[in-house]
């Protein structure tokens, strides 16, 4: 069963900017110091403008780094404590988990309506299709919303996950957090641009990572149909852009490494079943501390 998710839309709030690849650790040292971000002092202390101080704010909290009253998410301080997971963002798995706290978290819309909507209705999609499909749902769910809004949404999208030719784009030319990914790609035909976001074996994610996901999910109990996993709403096959063959590959893998875990392949069920389950910390705990 393909579930939905049911949050209130957002969009905007991150004044145009991507997000930079050391402002969720500045973010989360300023943060840790109990300091507020509508401070006078935020924009000396962070070394950015004011509108960029507000961007970092918007990034912590899609990222589920910050509660809505801003408080640190146990999340932040795992990964971006100084003795944390990956502080710098130095493994590209800590990307990958951010990525998934991005889709999962559900503060900015757009990520994930992209990743478990809209490329279920078009494999290869434009901005305008992008925009018409808000715009059918702000109908068929009762809420407004701004074109330029969700123009400017979609323009951070890309600059948050593809590399971005300078000579092109004048206005901002730093790499977004999330492009060492490679999940969506471009192509042109005639005037339009058209993106993909295509499921794949995604050899480059730790099964770890996977499993973290799985574990992190509330729908998920000793058992996990491999249809579950690889097509539910917020599941790792739509949020990692996963095959089945990816899927199964890394479970595969992950029963070598923990005891707890049985792959089941007999009368046409497959399935993933957990002897004792652990958290999806520890498995991170885990990754990082080899």
């Amino acid at each position: 069963m393909i579930m939905t998710n049911h949050l209130k839309l957002t969009f905007s709030g991150h004044e145009s900017f991507q997000c930079r690849h050391l402002w969720l650790k500045k973010g989360y040292d300023y943060k840790a110091r109990e300091k507020f971000f509508n401070s006078e002092d935020a924009v000396v202390e962070l070394g950015v403008g004011k509108n960029m101080v507000s961007s970092i704010r918007y990034w912590m909290k899609a990222f589920n780094l910050l509660t809505v009253d801003e408080k640190l998410t146990a999340f932040a301080h795992k990964l971006f404590a100084d003795d944390g997971w990956d502080p710098y963002l130095e493994d590209e798995a800590s990307l990958w988990l951010l990525h998934y706290q991005l889709v999962k978290n559900g503060y900015a819309s757009i990520y994930s309506i992209i990743f478990n909507e809209l490329r279920r209705e078009k494999i290869e999609f434009t901005k305008e299709n992008f925009i018409s499909f808000i715009k059918r749902k702000s109908e068929s769910e009762k809420f407004q919303v701004n074109e330029k809004t969700l123009n400017d949404d979609f323009s951070v999208l890309l600059r948050m996950y593809m590399r971005i030719d300078s000579s092109k784009e004048k206005e901002d030319t730093f790499s977004g957090l999330l492009s060492e990914l490679d999940l969506i790609k471009a192509y042109s035909k005639g005037k339009d641009d058209f993106f993909i976001v295509e499921n794949g074996e995604r050899n480059e994610i730790p099964e770890e990572v996977l499993l973290f996901a799985i574990l992190d999910a509330d729908t998920f109990d000793m058992s996990v149909n491999m249809n579950n996993i690889e097509h539910d709403y917020n599941s790792p096959g739509a949020i990692f852009a996963l095959s089945r063959a990816g899927i199964v590959a890394k479970i595969e893998s992950l029963t070598e490494k923990f005891s707890d875990l049985v792959y089941n392949d007999n009368a046409g069920v497959k399935e993933l079943q957990f002897k004792r389950k652990k958290t999806a910390t520890a498995i991170m705990n885990h990754y990082y501390a080899n």
